[in-house]
């Protein structure tokens, strides 16, 4: 598939949704992970922030230069804005009080509605499950209003905090994940999109194939197309059970 323009919103939008956030350790990780829930969001109107902790300069394939050019072409794709955030370097990562802090700094600063976040397990590239405990760290900082290198920002409480899983192994077991219906094709097309962007990575092994292998049987075993799961950090609240009406019971 051929890359499109940046994407537009559809004839649903509005701007009274709260922004998403999402983290990613790496240049390709959200387009990977989440790219079809980012581009079900823009397409709804939510504005949406990438915040990227390298630029893959530890990776096999590609340098930085040209990985940070794809991020910047995938985010756009997408309908997302994107940031570069130097911590430690990839595959460098370390879990540090300052690091929280300087991400709780940018929740502060985007003050978003849900945030987005590599999970926890460890089975995976360290710098995704670090980057995972980082963010879940600042989301709880960022409501302390008394943190004194935060004190000229507001403090901010985000409504929820979901993990996204980059590979298979990845995905945590024991939580419940919440599955987000991306089976309309204008959002596979923006997805596949933004995932062959990264023309570095996508020419090295069948990334896109295999993420959209994932979601088709996500989606087939709950009914629909194509689906992606998020691993909420916290139980999800609903004041009336009308929402609640569809589960991925369909085998």
């Amino acid at each position: 598939m051929k890359s499109t323009a940046p994407m537009k919103p559809g004839p649903n939008h509005r701007n009274n949704l709260p922004p998403l956030l999402a983290f990613g350790a790496h240049p390709d990780d959200i387009e990977f992970g989440c790219g079809g829930v980012i581009a079900r969001e823009t397409r709804a109107g939510r504005k949406t922030y990438f915040v990227l902790c390298s630029r893959g300069e530890a990776g096999t394939h590609g340098k930085p230069a040209q990985r940070t050019a794809e991020a910047k072409k995938a985010a756009a794709l997408l309908g997302a804005t994107i940031e570069f955030l130097e911590l430690d370097g990839d595959s460098h990562l370390e879990i540090r009080a300052a690091h929280a802090i300087k991400l709780a700094g940018l929740i502060r600063r985007f003050r978003p509605g849900v945030v987005l976040a590599p999970s926890l397990v460890e089975n995976q590239h360290p710098d995704h499950w670090r980057l995972g405990k980082l963010v879940r760290d600042a989301a709880r900082l960022a409501r302390f209003g008394g943190l004194k290198e935060l004190r000229k920002m507001r403090p901010h409480a985000i409504g929820q905090l979901f993990f996204y899983a980059v590979t298979p192994d990845a995905e945590p077991p024991g939580i419940t994940p919440v599955l987000i219906d991306v089976s309309a094709p204008e959002i596979i097309r923006d997805w596949t999109a933004a995932m062959q962007a990264h023309t570095s990575q996508t020419q090295a092994r069948a990334y896109v194939e295999l993420q959209i292998t994932r979601a088709h049987l996500r989606g087939l075993r709950a009914g629909v197309s194509h689906a992606i799961p998020l691993f909420p950090n916290d139980p999800l609240v609903f004041d009336s059970l009308a929402r609640l009406d569809r589960s991925a019971r369909k085998f």
